[in-house]
């Protein structure tokens, strides 16, 4: 029989407690992974310290190196409910950082929040009788957010396989429950020249720096015919080598971003259409380098919101009004990959500070005590929303049917933009 209103508030009061009573070893986990930034793909010291967190924790089976060698999985399994089928909740710790500022977006907080709501969450339920379903909780650790995209390299190796339902959250400036993260994809422009002596016989040369600076206004002529709430940007990372040479090579780096992966294809395909122009009008050849992953935008679930900023309310957040915040597309995350393979949430919390991410005082501020209050806080919320899907099935059901409708009202609109370029 499901739990009545009053029961469930308990168990969430519960919950609480249990979160506050390891807020010292949580405050050191977050502390330790600060003081050691890493970048992606070499988190060694921040993993191996979650990984002893979680091994020295009771109850959790961890796998060390888990799909990738910076990525780690532990759960945990309920056992005593007479329901066949498991349920399965995930949170994801984020724990890479930024070269040259340190945890500037506040990862190791992120890795915090994952680690308090899943230890919250275990300690709670293996104190509660009569679960109405079988329960795993299951922490992965997913490494390379700000560069490569693990979540992906994860969902291509099953990592996410059989979740029913999917936790994080990243620090900002306000609290939100959600922001909407636009899809983006890399891209790496080459173009190969001919040297020659930019003085004595220029015309022996191709000039590849040419190329470039045609590619970089091409796209700059393109933004008048861009939709407002696509986004191009990008540098030129190689230029040449001497004034008196004619440049044989050069390089731009470009970032590619759109409210949806479906309008993603269609800016990818203009773009290319002014890279390939800069070389056909200088003579150079081009070449077009993609990275691996491309980061899709986040699947909403209202549903999941709606629970997550009732919780949230009822731990004292005040949620932003501010339309500017709420409708402002700005970065990217690989956490919207998973959104399209599993149900979840990616909401923002404040931290104490009003530093803007990816600056030194951002650094300065996820590595203060003041942001701890906030952290748990936000744990608390997240861990309350998974006992709400967990001892209320039928909200399980209704998230899971909105991710379904979701899920092909975007595929539907994906395959229009593609028939639209073909």
């Amino acid at each position: 029989m499901p739990l009545s209103s009053d029961e469930l508030q308990d168990v969430k009061q519960r919950l609480s407690c249990c979160i506050d009573e390891s807020s010292e070893k949580l405050r050191r986990l977050s502390e330790d992974i600060w003081s050691c930034p890493e970048l992606a793909y070499q988190e060694h010291k921040s993993h191996d310290r979650l990984v002893e967190f979680f091994s020295q924790e009771t109850g959790w089976k961890v796998d060390p190196h888990f799909k990738l060698h910076t990525a780690f999985r532990a759960t945990w399994t309920s056992t005593g409910s007479k329901q066949g089928h498991v349920v399965t909740v995930g949170f994801l710790c984020e724990y890479d950082a930024l070269p040259g500022i340190g945890h500037a977006c506040g990862h190791n907080l992120i890795a915090e929040v994952g680690a308090a709501a899943a230890v919250g969450l275990k300690d709670v339920l293996e104190n509660t009788q009569d679960l109405p379903v079988q329960v795993q909780v299951t922490v992965l650790g997913t490494p390379a957010e700000e560069d490569g995209g693990g979540k992906i390299d994860l969902l291509n190796e099953g990592a996410f396989d059989n979740m029913d339902v999917v936790f994080m959250a990243h620090p900002l400036q306000d609290d939100a429950p959600y922001l909407p993260l636009v899809a983006e994809h890399d891209v790496t422009i080459k173009y190969h020249g001919k040297a020659s002596h930019a003085s004595a016989y220029p015309w022996e040369g191709l000039n590849a720096l040419d190329a470039a600076v045609l590619c970089y206004n091409n796209l700059s002529v393109l933004r008048q015919q861009m939709k407002p709430d696509w986004r191009v940007h990008g540098i030129i990372k190689h230029g040449g080598e001497k004034p008196n040479i004619i440049p044989a090579f050069t390089q731009l780096e470009y970032y590619l971003r759109t409210p949806s992966r479906a309008e993603l294809l269609l800016l990818k395909s203009k773009a290319e259409g002014c890279f390939r122009s800069a070389a056909e009008a200088t003579g150079c050849r081009v070449e077009v380098e993609y990275s691996k992953n491309a980061f899709d935008n986040i699947l909403r679930n209202k549903a999941l919101e709606d629970l997550y900023e009732n919780n949230g309310k009822a731990l004292g957040m005040e949620f932003t009004t501010d339309e500017e915040v709420l409708n402002n597309a700005s970065g990217s995350t690989d956490f919207g990959n998973v959104t399209f393979v599993v149900p979840g949430i990616h909401p923002y919390f404040y931290i104490g500070s009003k530093a803007l991410n990816h600056t030194e005082e951002y650094t300065v501020a996820s590595g203060d005590d003041r942001a701890q209050f906030f952290t748990l806080r936000v744990a608390k919320a997240l861990a309350m929303t998974a006992l709400d899907v967990l001892l209320r099935p039928e909200l399980l059901q209704r998230v899971k049917q909105e991710f379904t409708e979701a899920k092909v009202k975007e595929e539907s609109t994906l395959r229009g933009e593609h028939t639209e370029q073909t």
